[in-house]
């Protein structure tokens, strides 16, 4: 089991940008697949991104590909979402998880950090 934390949510206008932060501890996150997914109160929780145990291949929702980026530095231990040009509606808590591969489901999760975004 990988212990994950979020970081990086706040509060921010509608235009701007936040980088969220995951790190992780117990264990590398280079034997992880990477995800972040997002809730807003009220919807059911949905995929935002997904990054590979490498790196080397990223996923991106369709809606959100021309403003969101994942990353990872394994070397650091972390994992990154780059949200650019944000609106209110992306307003939602935003929980990071780990999966040992692509067969399986995300196993572990982190307990979510907040964005909220003004108009």
């Amino acid at each position: 089991q990988v212990q994950l934390v979020e970081s990086g949510g706040g509060l921010v206008q509608a235009g701007g940008s936040l980088r969220l932060s995951c790190a992780a501890a117990g264990r590398s996150l280079s034997s992880y697949a990477m995800g972040w997914f997002r809730q807003a109160p009220g919807k059911e929780r949905e995929f935002v991104a997904s990054v590979s145990h490498t790196g080397g291949s990223t996923s991106v929702a369709d809606s959100l590909k021309a403003r969101f980026a994942i990353s990872r530095d394994n070397a650091k231990n972390m994992v990154y979402l780059q949200m650019n040009s944000l609106k209110p509606e992306d307003s939602a808590v935003y929980y990071c998880a780990a999966k040992r591969n692509i067969f399986t489901p995300y196993s572990d999760w982190g307990q979510g950090t907040q964005v909220t975004v003004s108009s």
